[in-house]
Parts: structure tokens; C-alpha cells; sequence
């Protein structure tokens, strides 16, 4: 009789719930499970908040499920906190769902000969669809997304040309990493603004409140109003900015056909939050033609977008990402390459989700890019 091979399972779970429960019935399958917990301190510095249950609540629940065959907390940090407890444990297989994929835990599995497998978030039966951020309250209010153009609203580029960002509000599927790129500073005063979801009423008025409210007078750094645009603004958004820290015009697009164009061939890979002590503004290269170049592309990034052109698209994204890099070197370095390389023959272009240093790889592909997480955009109704 041979013996059941090792799998390996790690994340938080928090709030426990049916998801989880399918998750690891469905690792089950594979082999004895044992779960790595993230500590409460890794949770926070990875969310930006503690767990509802903490580490030891969590880790009684855990060891309490049938399917699981032992847990433990993990000792390390960040997104590999693991590393120690998956070497103890010396699994055959190391499992994650597609949010917790990353490409460096990928890596890992290669280099020690563990097989690796990404599993599709399936509720049981006919169970509904579970995760931690549905279950908490603030869990409607969207984050943003930035498709093209990012750093035109920032007066200090703006000024050398006027252009476009362009944006999409997007629903909170998943419980998406803190300092990622994707507004979650901003989220966080929305959620303190308006609690729960961003309320009914002029969507422009609402998005200066929200801007305003985030950045009171006397504020040293201004956060870009494209991210609260962005995420008030159902849809897609193209907001054309004159060197001003508010757009001259906002164009909003709520084609059901063009947003579902969208989901298709969006797909993000995940890094990881940015860095402690990253600053992207130093050695900085901001000047006319470098700023022409990023609002070029990003217009050419709309015009793909409206005739659905998805090769296109991906040509001036990639343009638009360059652009951006030239004015700021430090929004990239060796790893975010290396994962850029591993992907780029499968799509057409690329960005990183924000300003850089972590967060998100968003690859623009027309096949599904396994692993890989989708986007739901809000829709203005």
C-alpha cells in the first residue's frame, strides 16, 4: 500500500467559510494536507489590518477540519512567509488558488522539486461563492485600476503634456494586496467617508469629496485624483488632464460590450506589496518628450480599447509602461523583469498595476493566462 503523498497549502483564513472549507476538501484530494498559517503580524503588514480571528483562534479552527491533517503558523514574512514550515513539513505538492499565486512561490516549488498546482475558486455544490472580503463589511467598495497614462495627474508631469489616464473601477472579487497600486490608500478613505459602498449622486461631486477629503489642506504629497476617479466612477474612464490636479473632461464608458471585452483579456499576476523605504521619486527623468510619449500611447490605448482591438491595445500599454518607466526608473528592478519575462509571450502588453514597487503585473492576452487572476469592473448600475 503506497502512502499518501504531502500537500501543502498556506494563506490566513480569516473569518472562516465555505470557500475555505471547498479549497481544502478539494487539496484533500491530492493528499494529506497541512496549512502554514500567516501570522497576525504577517496579515497586517501584507492587508493593512489584523485578522478578525487571530493566530491562535484561527490555528484551533484550522486543525479542527477533517480534511486537514495538521497546522501551523508560519514564522517568516511577507508573501514567502512559509519558507521554514514548507521545508519542516518537505510536501510533494504545494497548492494555491489563483490569488494566491505568485510567480516567486512558483520558483520556490521549482528549485526544491515540489510540484506546483493553481486551483480555480469553486464553491461547493451549490453553495454561493465565498471569500473573507465578501464577508466583511466595506467589502463593495471597488478599487481602481489604472489601464494607461498613470502619473499624467500629477501636476509635476503634466505640465510637460497634457494627456489622458484612463481607469476602471473594479468590483473587490478578492481581497487585493494593501500598497499595490491599485487606490487602496484611497479606498480606505472612502470606506471612512461613506462605510460600506461609495453612495448614490453626482459621481463627479462624490469623487472631489473624495479627493479633497484625502488630501486636506496643508498636505505635502498629493495623492493623484485619479484615484478617486477612478474609484467612483463606474466603468471605464478616460480622464484628460492639462497639467491640473483635476481632469479638464472625463469621459465614462459603460458599454456592456466593451467592459466584457475587457474582462477577457485582462489578466493580473501577483509580486507582492511594495517594498518598506520604496520611493519612485528618485533619479527621476521627467521632461517634454518623456511625458509626450506616455500621453501618446495612452491615447492610442483608448482608441484600441473603443474598437476592441486587442493587439493594439497591448502594443501602446507596453508603450504607456515604458514611458512611465523612463520618467521613473525606480518603478521596477530585476524581479518585476524577470516575472515580465516569463509571461510576455503570452500576451501582447504590460504594466504594472501603480507606481510600481509590488502590487500587481497586469498582461493584456487573448488566451487565458492560467494562474493568473481576472477582474470584475463595475458596472454604473
Amino acid at each position: 500500500m503506497s502512502m499518501k503523498k504531502k500537500v501543502f497549502v498556506t494563506g490566513c483564513y480569516d473569518m472562516l467559510h465555505s470557500g475555505h472549507i471547498a479549497f481544502f476538501q478539494e487539496a484533500a484530494l491530492h493528499g494529506d494536507v497541512y496549512v502554514g498559517l500567516g501570522s497576525d503580524k504577517t496579515v497586517y503588514n501584507l492587508k493593512g489590518k489584523y485578522p478578525i480571528n487571530n493566530q491562535d483562534e484561527r490555528k484551533y479552527m484550522i486543525d479542527s477540519l477533517k480534511y486537514v491533517k495538521q497546522s501551523m503558523i508560519n514564522t517568516g514574512s511577507g508573501i514567502m512567509d512559509f519558507s521554514k514550515e514548507i521545508e519542516m513539513v518537505n510536501p510533494d505538492i504545494f497548492i494555491v488558488n489563483e490569488d494566491g499565486n505568485t510567480p516567486a512561490k512558483e520558483e520556490f516549488c521549482k528549485k526544491k522539486g515540489i510540484e506546483y498546482l493553481v486551483l480555480k475558486r469553486v464553491p461547493y455544490g451549490n453553495l454561493p461563492s465565498r471569500s473573507t472580503t465578501a464577508l466583511r463589511q466595506e467589502c463593495t467598495m471597488p478599487f481602481r485600476i489604472d489601464l494607461a497614462g498613470g502619473w499624467l495627474d500629477q501636476p509635476f508631469v503634466g505640465i510637460y503634456s497634457k494627456g489622458p489616464v484612463i481607469t476602471i473601477s473594479i468590483e473587490p472579487t478578492i481581497e487585493f494586496n494593501e500598497r499595490s497600486g491599485m487606490a487602496s490608500s484611497t479606498r480606505r478613505k472612502a470606506i471612512e467617508l461613506w462605510h460600506t459602498d461609495v453612495p448614490p449622486g453626482d459621481r463627479e461631486k462624490l469623487a472631489k469629496m473624495l479627493f479633497s477629503y484625502e488630501n486636506p489642506p496643508g498636505t505635502k504629497i498629493i495623492a493623484g485624483s485619479q484615484d478617486s476617479i477612478g474609484i467612483v466612477m463606474p466603468g471605464l474612464n478616460k480622464l484628460d488632464y492639462e497639467g491640473n490636479y483635476w481632469p479638464a473632461k472625463i469621459t465614462s464608458i459603460c458599454d456592456e460590450d466593451v467592459l466584457s471585452w475587457l474582462e477577457r483579456h485582462i489578466y493580473l499576476i501577483t509580486l507582492g506589496p511594495r517594498v518598506n523605504g520604496y520611493d519612485v521619486l528618485d533619479n527621476t527623468e521627467i521632461n517634454k518628450e518623456n511625458a509626450k510619449a506616455l500621453s501618446d500611447a495612452a491615447e492610442m490605448c483608448w482608441i484600441s480599447i473603443l474598437n476592441k482591438k486587442i493587439k493594439e491595445y497591448g502594443i501602446f500599454l507596453k508603450k504607456s509602461f515604458e514611458a512611465q518607466v523612463k520618467m521613473f526608473p525606480n518603478m521596477v528592478y530585476d524581479d518585476i523583469f524577470k516575472v515580465i519575462d516569463r509571461y510576455k509571450n503570452r500576451s501582447y502588453g504590460w504594466k504594472l498595476s501603480g507606481a510600481g514597487g509590488g502590487g500587481y503585473l497586469i498582461f493584456i492576452a487573448d488566451k487565458k493566462i492560467e494562474g493568473a487572476i481576472q477582474i470584475k469592473i463595475r458596472r454604473s448600475s
